[in-house]
């Protein structure tokens, strides 16, 4: 079970809104970390590197006007006192303590975190989810000094980024690396306060890169031990460069379990800059909705290797549609950049300026072809308008069956066509043995076979009778809206 967020649900009742308390200084571009490296093959020596780090990690703690004045669920009133006795502090979302009639006026503590100052003017990185619903945020630095800040513009869940401001100069600031150059197995560290203590400094190694956890973040994962309380700080190279933020758990208990990922710099600073600039994040959409490319799928269509992203379908009016992209489609390349995989292409497009020409290389019927795509800007999800394969219209009357494969199929209507947006097709009136096993069912709608296309029983006949029964048989067809490929495997001939 992945927990995003530090919200683990054995711990979602009393931990809050507790995150991390990280920061990273400056450290001059001649400062050697020779020293710090691991030696024939010891563990190396962070004491220099923590001492480097240190004076630009902030604590982060967050304040709301009193809600309701009522523990969380679960929790009892000894629960309550424990905490408030070994933390020095009330229980995150527990009742208020303070003067009847005042509780709604006075802003009272909400959780802890953390971040890290990105200039020496004050600007500070955190997550999302450490200042969402804050009526008020404190900055707290190493050297004790305090500061009110500013939320800047609006932060980006999506990415789980916020970007804070301090009125304050000459502070120290981290040194941002190249998450690109992180190799599997360097040493990282990590500082933050986990269940509130603070300044505690945890390390290990790079698990893994590229994680996809989510639409526009390959996360880094790690072994550095992240807990409730690990939110918004700094995952720090052997260079004392930031190269992540901790972001996220993987626990079955809440705590700890040997995984944690982290927010790649890069993409985090891409995001911070627009907040920084423009108060908000803007994004590049097409208009698709897409799949992974199967092993199966990729060598019965003959290309070779699954890569790409499969398109299933394509929204009306979208700069998609007018750029000529079909459901069906493999799209290899965006802007030159190779897809080698689904999820590769909502963050080439994501983190295109919207209004830009973009050019897409797609794979069909057994060819490729360049397309070019206007990006547009990123709004809101719309629902998906479905339509019915059970009409008003009556069935057509032309129909034909393909016992080799198990399909009975019939032409389109022209009111089927117009509401599935098609050009032509077989609608499938029963599926059996094979098809059945591959999973098409009645209601779908075949457009290809291999890298045949399919307008109508005719074209579909003549497609079967080529077929090389002993090979799988890649099928395209539109279910509703979304367009899938299916393998059907016929068998020898009798």
């Amino acid at each position: 079970m992945l927990l995003d967020n530090f919200k683990p649900s054995r711990l979602r009742a009393w931990t809050g809104a507790v995150s991390l308390a990280v920061a990273v200084a400056v450290v001059p571009a001649q400062t050697s970390w020779a020293q710090s490296a691991p030696q024939g093959g010891g563990l190396p020596d962070l004491t220099q590197l923590v001492e480097q780090v240190g004076p630009a990690v902030v604590n982060i703690r967050t304040m709301e006007r009193a809600r309701a004045a009522q523990l969380p669920p679960g929790v009892d009133e000894e629960m309550q006192e424990f905490f408030r006795r070994f933390f020095g502090q009330p229980l995150p979302g527990g009742p208020r303590q303070g003067p009847p009639g005042d509780e709604s006026q006075q802003p009272q503590r909400r959780g802890v975190g953390s971040g890290f100052i990105l200039s020496a003017d004050g600007f500070v990185m955190t997550n999302a989810h450490v200042v969402d619903g804050a009526d008020e945020v404190l900055v707290t630095l190493p050297d004790k000094r305090e500061f009110k800040a500013k939320v800047i513009g609006t932060p980006d869940k999506r990415t789980d980024i916020a970007v804070l401001k301090v009125d304050a100069t000459g502070l120290p600031f981290v040194r941002v690396g190249d998450a690109n150059k992180l190799k599997v197995g360097e040493w990282v560290l990590a500082i933050g306060s986990p269940f509130g203590l603070d300044n505690t400094v945890t390390a290990g190694i790079v698990s893994a890169k590229q994680r996809d956890t989510g639409d526009y973040l390959p996360f880094i994962q790690t072994d550095v031990a992240i807990n409730p309380g690990n939110s918004g700080g700094p995952l720090i190279n052997m260079r004392g460069e930031v190269v992540g933020i901790n972001s996220q758990i993987y626990s079955r208990s809440g705590g700890f379990m040997g995984i944690s990922f982290a927010i790649p710099i890069d993409e985090a600073m891409r995001v911070a800059d627009q907040l920084r600039t423009t108060g908000r994040v803007t994004r590049g959409r097409i208009g698709v909705q897409i799949d992974q490319v199967s092993k199966d799928v990729a060598e019965s269509l003959g290309l070779g290797r699954a890569q790409g992203a499969l398109v299933r379908s394509v929204e009306s009016g979208s700069p998609a549609e007018r750029a000529g992209l079909e459901a069906g489609d493999i799209i290899l390349r965006f802007d030159g950049k190779q897809v080698e995989r689904a999820t590769d292409l909502p963050r080439m497009v994501g983190n295109t300026k919207p209004g830009t020409r973009s050019s897409l290389q797609v794979f069909r019927r057994g060819s490729t072809r360049d397309l070019q795509v206007q990006v547009a800007e990123i709004e809101p999800e719309q629902a998906q308008r479905r339509a019915s394969a059970n009409g008003a219209e009556s069935r057509p009357k032309g129909t034909t069956i393909s016992q080799s494969i198990g399909l009975a199929v019939a032409d389109l209507t022209e009111a089927q066509k117009k509401d599935l947006k098609l050009k032509g097709g077989v609608r499938v009136e029963a599926a059996t043995d094979a098809a059945a096993r591959a999973g098409i069912r009645e209601g779908d709608v075949i457009v290809a076979i291999g890298n045949t296309e399919i307008s109508n029983i005719r074209e579909f006949d003549s497609a079967v009778s080529k077929l090389d029964r002993s090979k799988p048989v890649p099928v395209l067809l539109r279910r509703g809206e979304l367009a899938t490929y299916l393998l059907i495997r016929p068998g020898p001939a009798k």
